[in-house]
């Protein structure tokens, strides 16, 4: 199932995406969706990453305990 979500962008875009569309003969929609799915796996890692980093109970390996343990 998908839904239809109207946005505002500048002409800058616009006119960037209009030329990855005609470049990559694909719609604009594609480049959008793939955008987006991109956009939310990296915000994703990205909160994984921070909740790490403010968890005061992770273990924090250093850098040569890391490779020692990776066997590099």
């Amino acid at each position: 199932m998908s839904q239809v979500i109207s946005i505002r962008i500048s002409d800058e875009i616009a006119s960037a995406l209009k030329k990855i569309s005609d470049d990559t003969e694909r719609t604009k929609a594609f480049h959008i969706q793939k955008a987006l799915e991109t956009y939310i796996d990296e915000f994703a890692d990205l909160q994984i990453a921070l909740d790490r980093l403010h968890n005061i109970g992770d273990e924090i390996i250093s850098g040569k305990d890391m490779r020692k343990k990776l066997g590099l």
